[in-house]
């Protein structure tokens, strides 16, 4: 990749996409720096607990001290968090969208809320009918003019064979539902792209900037994008929620919205791991979105297609594309882009598949490719380089969030759970003959139990946000999902910590992973209402 291009280092994926030698060294050590850090923690953990067994202990009391403090705060987010998103449910958005006052928005041609067009990305790959035309259905069932509405259904050229007859019954079912509809194939091979969510949802993006926006005339800064996954059944407001905020952003071609996603489509049908693995992502990302000054997009999301045509679309040679993105603009508007909160719902699907232990392997790999977006590392910490314009303290914060968040992500969990026995087993006979020694298990355990109380709050809202329970199930179905919590210890080591440590020394050793597709399927159950 050549730097005669001033803006080179936006459409970097990895280190070998640079020619310059000495920046190829630069980025290869920024690739580095997760993995290397999360497994320098962990082994000082060992050297410390075997030469200084007292310090490490003192230690020990200290983070789980820490930890706990950090679980009420947390605690005090979620519920913050689910009450907004409650209030936003209850919001009649289209008599809101009523009093926005147009004339005072700056920079958008828009005379009217009806003047805004939503533009929905979905791409799929092999995903069977039964996950998609739900996903359509609530399109058709949202409260936003469905005259305002063009669908892009992308599908991968790879597998026409597997999804050519859902794409011809989407197609029939849905074509005269809205504004425009159009079937896209994205074709396979292509130079410098990485088979995936990103490149797909690129090449869905230019063809309808081609054959339909532009050839209407509709004017960029009009337009919002949403970017879903093809299981995301979006709430019936969820566009005019968007379109409100979007009107009232003091900056809405240089925001993009981000949505709560809850993993709830098909949760009744799922394994007892998958379900408190789901909510535990929910409830995190429910959390984040009390921090809008680090809010960065994950997964579903929506954004100005202004902004996205002005930086080329989403880069298609990376894995987390959906984070990508508002890097990418972030350094292509020097700092002066936000990712705004929006807490309102959209539902996913939670890991499913034939057996148990497939499940639990897809859960892995899931897991893994999220943490994958540690690649997100080196590309900011280039472009803070290259970038001159962004502000210091704004580099400094987003810096320390996103790595100390990687590195949290591959070794809290050890240290909580682990961390307090090595002292004992590695810190002599000397060290075990202390009174420290002798009470440190007792402390550390009080000090978790009551952390641990924060599993009843996750209880709490997990239940109060389950749909509607099948009538096949029995009466004590709750009961048993209130249990499965207890699981929760596990789930943050086995399936968060280590997939997270399993991706991050990939990316150390130069083993860059490609996209993987989460196989989803969905059973017909009927619900009691």
């Amino acid at each position: 990749m050549s730097n005669s291009d001033p803006n080179y280092y936006l459409k970097i994926g990895t280190a070998k996409d640079l020619d310059n030698p000495a920046e190829r060294r630069l980025y290869r050590f920024f690739e580095m720096l997760p993995g290397g850090l999360s497994l320098s923690v962990l082994a000082l953990a060992v050297i410390f607990s075997w030469k200084l067994p007292l310090a490490v202990a003192f230690f020990i009391i200290i983070y789980d001290i820490y930890w706990f403090f950090r679980s009420v705060y947390f605690s005090f987010h979620l519920r913050a968090g689910y009450e907004r998103m409650k209030a936003y449910e209850e919001t009649n958005w289209i008599k809101e969208l009523e009093k926005v006052d147009m004339p005072r928005k700056n920079g958008l041609p828009a005379k009217s809320w009806e003047d805004i067009y939503h533009l929905v990305i979905l791409p799929m790959y092999k995903e069977p009918l039964e996950v998609v035309r739900p996903c359509f259905e609530a399109l058709k069932e949202s409260d936003y003019p469905k005259d305002k509405m063009i669908v892009v259904f992308s599908c991968e050229e790879s597998a026409r064979e597997a999804s050519r007859e859902t794409a011809r019954i989407i197609s029939e079912e849905f074509k005269d539902c809205f504004f425009k509809f159009l079937v896209t194939w994205h074709p396979q091979g292509l130079p410098g792209e990485i088979p995936g969510h990103g490149s797909n949802d690129a090449w869905a993006g230019k063809t309808a900037l081609k054959e339909i926006i532009d050839p209407l005339g509709i004017p960029y800064e009009n337009v919002i994008v949403s970017s879903f996954d093809i299981d995301t059944c979006v709430f019936p407001k969820y566009f005019s929620c968007l379109s409100y905020h979007y009107l009232t952003s003091d900056k809405p071609t240089r925001t993009s919205f981000q949505p709560i996603p809850l993993y709830i489509n098909n949760i009744w049908q799922t394994p007892i791991i998958s379900r408190v693995f789901a909510f535990s992502s929910t409830f995190w990302h429910t959390m984040n979105q009390e921090r809008p000054e680090k809010l960065i997009t994950f997964s579903s999301h929506s954004m100005s297609f202004k902004a996205l045509v002005e930086v080329g679309f989403k880069q298609p040679n990376v894995v987390s594309d959906d984070s990508r993105i508002f890097w990418q603009c972030f350094f292509h508007f020097d700092g002066n882009y936000r990712t705004e909160p929006l807490y309102y719902p959209v539902s996913m699907d939670a890991n499913a598949a034939g057996t148990f232990l497939q499940t639990m392997k897809n859960i892995y790999r899931q897991q893994q490719r999220w943490a994958y977006g540690a690649d997100e590392v080196p590309y900011f910490l280039f472009g803070f380089i290259k970038n001159k314009k962004i502000p210091l303290r704004k580099k400094m914060l987003f810096m320390w969030e996103v790595v100390e968040g990687y590195v949290s992500w591959a070794t809290s969990a050890i240290l909580i759970f682990f961390l307090g026995w090595l002292p004992l087993c590695l810190g002599g006979g000397e060290f075990t003959h202390t009174l420290v020694s002798y009470n440190l298990p007792q402390v550390t355990s009080f000090i978790l139990t009551f952390s641990m109380m924060g599993l009843l709050v996750s209880v709490y809202f997990s239940l109060i946000l389950l749909p509607p329970k099948p009538i096949n199930l029995g009466r004590y179905k709750y009961l048993y999902f209130a249990m499965e919590w207890i699981l929760l210890p596990m789930v943050m080591i086995f399936f968060t910590a280590f997939p997270a440590l399993d991706a991050q020394i990939r990316l150390m050793l130069g083993k860059y992973m490609g996209f993987w597709v989460t196989p989803k399927s969905r059973k017909n159950q009927k619900s009691k209402a």
